[in-house]
């Protein structure tokens, strides 16, 4: 009874799984060769239960021939199938190798049919006759054959192809090891028929991995139902060796082999408590065991996502951040290599980061079929046909497993590529997960990184444009320095040069006025007056012009003696009174009575006094008075002279004591200035450790002056 249903059981579900397999393709050559597997072992399931419920020899050796023959479908379509899958769309006949296949297949079926495979039925076993040697080799190639070429495949194999094999490994190997250990070897040494009962049950575990291998992928991980198997039979075989043994141990050594009483059964009680007690612990010892065996390389995501915000935040370098992410999520995820092109880059554009460099593929060709692509993520191992564009096939050929957009809202910054898994298994809903979350928080991170490279590259070309500005400012500054030095050189050789022949016109002048060669009409005595005051100031200006070059190579020495300013002042007044009255201006002055005298280099304060009189003339205004003031102030010298002329625009008042400087009023006004008068005479009044004097309103008039310390120029 318990085989007939064993045998109901396992036909059903067989055909079951079969049609299940067939509906998802019926065009798949794949399915096709299945429901020849599905039916060589349903049938040889059938056969082997009639063969071993007959009334007559002969009987029983039309079963055995039929077992046969099934048994060549079923090893014929083994073969096919693991070396025909998982190309879908593969037509056998168009092989020359799996058309033989065939024909040898086909003419071994029908020998098994006939007296040939076995013709007698004698001592409880059928005897072989000469079409053994057709079925023996047929049996070795193609069930030894195609489980070696399976092993081959599984071995190569990467990705979802490998995922579906590893569930084809898994049955056969089950296959290849239930069978002879069930109804061979356990009947034969163990003498032990329980096992050839249940026989019919293990093609529902061989057809049922291949067909999860066919039609799924990545619904679950066989290592969970392996692992978990393995726990229960660990903690089966503890708890029956435990209960066997302490149990019938303990009753044996206390009560002999009596029959049960009370004190057994108490044993018994006992026994059941401390396994009810034990079952949980044990069940967690193996968990954890089996967890160690099979699952040494599980990850947790949040644990990943956690370390790689750490390392987002820190790092800025755009090549230390992405070889650190890239590892972190290496080390969880396990592939092959992992590379990051980036896209956004405009100075190097297509460039590739990776942790690998050796193993990763040229990406060029790659990047272009890319960007013809809208698809955020590509998953290898979920397209169903390969061929169907250039991009996937490119990717099976350079072994790109996966490729996920790296953008952020606004920008696409590249994409990122990873191959295969290094232990050829299939990318797990956990690994994708993973690779959409990180790569968005890396978009981010790397768009920084971005932009702080770009302005790194902005401060390096600013500070190589500003090193060679900074050169070019040298030569042209050295050459002004020259140009400079040769206009100081000039000035003092010209002044020089200027000064000897002045002096002598000024001298005859002064003859002339005096007298001393003749009398002077009034007319004469004018112009002369004139020429003498002119020929006066060009001694003035060629002084200053040889102070500013005693400046400039730092031989400006003052020539101290004791002197009284009112008195000096007075005198150059005088000179300047014609020149004046000329230009209708009244110059207001009262000497002061009594004034102290000052040790100071009297030259030099004349030619201040006379450059802030001259000025005074030149940038007045018609009819207007000029007043000169030089008073004590309890220990201070005060010189001041106000004007009425045109003043000093505001905005030019700060550059106006520099050397060759002249308002824009002023140049309008006296076109033939020079621009060194104020500057000497701050020069002459600060190395004096006085103060200048300066208050002007633009068109209403200025004061120039000085204070000079009394005390500090006493001799």
């Amino acid at each position: 009874m318990i085989e007939l249903i064993a045998l109901i059981a396992g036909t059903f579900m067989t055909a079951l799984i079969a049609l299940v397999v067939f509906a998802k393709n019926s065009r798949s050559i794949t399915n096709k060769l299945f429901i020849g597997l599905a039916i060589g072992l349903t049938g040889w399931s059938v056969m082997t239960y009639f063969s071993l419920h007959t009334s007559s020899d002969a009987e029983t050796l039309f079963w055995i021939r039929l077992i046969m023959f099934f048994v060549v479908i079923q090893n014929t379509s083994f073969f096919l199938l693991v070396n025909v899958f998982p190309a879908n769309q593969f037509n056998i006949l168009k092989s020359k190798k799996y058309i033989l296949a065939i024909v040898y297949s086909a003419i071994t079926a029908v020998v098994a049919l006939t007296p040939y495979l076995f013709g007698d039925f004698k001592d409880g076993a059928p005897v072989p006759g000469i079409g053994m040697a057709l079925f023996l080799p047929h049996a070795l190639i193609f069930a030894l054959g195609g489980l070696i070429g399976l092993i081959v495949r599984y071995h190569r194999a990467q990705g979802v192809k490998k995922a579906q094999l590893q569930y084809f490994l898994a049955g056969t190997l089950l296959m290849f090891t239930l069978v002879p250990i069930g109804n061979f070897i356990v009947p034969v040494v163990f003498k032990l028929n329980q096992f050839v009962v249940v026989s019919p049950l293990y093609p529902i575990i061989f057809s049922g991995l291949f067909a999860y291998g066919i039609v799924a992928k990545k619904m679950f991980d066989i290592r969970v139902t392996v692992a978990r198997a393995v726990t229960y039979l660990l903690l089966l075989f503890t708890l029956v060796g435990l209960y066997a043994s302490g149990v019938f141990g303990a009753v044996e050594l206390f009560f002999g082999n009596n029959q049960v009483s009370t004190g057994q059964s108490a044993v018994y009680v006992i026994a059941a408590i401390f396994l009810a007690f034990t079952f949980d612990p044990l069940k967690s010892f193996f968990g954890r065991l089996t967890n160690r065996l099979f699952f040494r390389n599980v990850y947790k995501t949040q644990r990943v996502l956690d370390k790689l915000n750490s390392l987002l935040v820190r790092a800025v370098v755009m090549d230390k951040l992405v070889h650190g992410a890239l590892q972190l999520l290496d080390d969880a995820i396990k592939p092959q290599y992992s590379a990051i092109a980036i896209t956004a880059d405009t100075k190097n554009k297509g460039r590739v980061i990776t942790t690998e460099a050796r193993k990763t593929p040229d990406t060029d060709e790659l990047l272009r079929e890319l960007a013809k692509s809208r698809q955020s993520l590509v998953v290898l191992d979920e397209v169903e046909d390969r061929t169907k564009l250039p991009l996937y096939k490119l990717m099976d050929r350079l072994g790109v497993a996966i490729i996920i957009r790296l953008e952020t809202s606004d920008e696409l910054i590249g994409y990122v590529l990873y191959g295969f898994k290094v232990n050829g298994r299939i990318y797990s809903n956990q690994d994708i997960n993973l690779i959409r979350l990180a790569t968005g928080e890396l978009a981010i991170a790397i768009q920084n990184a971005l932009r702080f490279e770009e302005i790194e590259h902005f401060n390096e070309t600013l500070q190589g444009e500003v090193r060679d500005a900074t050169a070019k400012l040298r030569t042209t500054n050295h050459k002004l320095h020259v140009l400079d030095q040769a206009k100081d050189d000039f000035i003092s050789m010209a002044s020089h040069q200027l000064r000897t022949p002045l002096t002598s016109i000024k001298g005859y002048l002064s003859m002339v006025l005096e007298g001393d060669v003749g009398n002077v009409t009034a007319t004469q005595r004018k112009v002369l007056e004139e020429a003498y005051t002119s020929s006066q100031r060009m001694v003035y200006l060629i002084g200053d012009f040889l102070n500013v070059s005693r400046i400039q190579t730092g031989k400006f020495e003052l020539e101290r003696t004791q002197a009284n300013l009112a008195g000096i002042l007075t005198d150059e007044i005088d000179q300047l009174r014609a020149m004046a009255q000329g230009r209708n201006l009244k110059i207001e002055y009262t000497p002061p009575s009594h004034f102290p005298t000052a040790y100071i280099d009297q030259d030099k304060f004349r030619q201040v006094m006379m450059n802030f009189i001259d000025n005074a003339i030149y940038y007045s205004h018609a009819n207007a008075a000029i007043t000169i003031q030089i008073t004590k102030d309890v220990n201070d010298i005060v010189f001041k002279v106000t004007d009425q002329g045109i003043g000093v625009p505001a905005d030019e008042r700060h550059k106006l004591f520099t050397k060759f400087y002249r308002a824009t009023n002023a140049k309008r006004q006296r076109p033939d200035g020079t621009g060194i008068g104020l500057f000497m005479a701050q020069k002459v009044i600060v190395a004096h450790g006085g103060s200048v004097i300066f208050e002007s309103k633009e068109n209403q008039g200025s004061t120039f002056g000085f204070r000079l310390p009394l005390k500090q120029n006493s001799k």
